[in-house]
């Protein structure tokens, strides 16, 4: 059986890959890090959680994708070389931690204190800390640096902020859930799919 796309799971996918076109735009330069503090990688943990894992993934790599091939898909820029600049890993992470995201947070039920508290979790170790396990080692391959000082370009300065916006992730997420699971969202269970493959 071939994988199964509904129109509405098309449709929220490029919109999700919208979003994290248009939340790129917001970035803060630290100038001591290439890397920025940006809103983009929220859009992980939004898309994975209300789309799902198959989606979720889709709509991140659409955007990888489109910049591979030279599309200006982060902040304006694109192209292989951006990819391959000091901030790819986090980009070529994108995808996988949506797909991550989007398998666990499925499995979260409910909408009271203990679904916040794994709702959080789950971003901030998928949504979050996962990136870093791909943008750090590329951070320090591209800049030539070491270990430590990896971590303090890529990693320490933005810890307190992805705590935040995992707290509002999934303050929204848990909200919109009520009204919208990800199965309503995407079209599946009784609506019409179309098979490919």
């Amino acid at each position: 059986m071939g994988v199964q796309f509904t129109v509405r799971g098309v449709v929220f996918s490029a919109l999700f890959a919208a979003l994290l076109v248009v939340l790129s735009y917001v970035n803060i330069n630290l100038g001591f890090s290439p890397v920025p503090i940006t809103l983009s990688n929220m859009t992980i943990m939004l898309a994975g959680a209300m789309l799902g894992a198959f989606y979720g993934f889709s709509s991140m790599a659409l955007v990888v994708l489109l910049t591979l091939i030279g599309l200006p898909m982060w902040h304006g820029n694109g192209g292989i070389g951006h990819v391959a600049g000091p901030t790819g890993g986090f980009i070529v992470m994108y995808p996988i931690c949506a797909f991550f995201v989007g398998l666990v947070a499925s499995r979260i039920k409910g909408s009271g204190i203990f679904a916040h508290a794994k709702m959080l979790i789950t971003f901030i170790l998928f949504g979050s800390l996962l990136s870093y396990v791909g943008g750090v080692p590329w951070l320090k391959a591209v800049a030539g640096v070491s270990w430590n000082d990896a971590l303090a370009l890529g990693f320490y300065p933005y810890l307190i902020g992805d705590l935040c916006k995992a707290a509002v992730a999934t303050l929204v997420v848990l909200q919109v859930r009520r009204i919208y699971p990800p199965d309503r969202l995407v079209g599946k269970g009784g609506s019409k799919v179309v098979p490919l493959g």
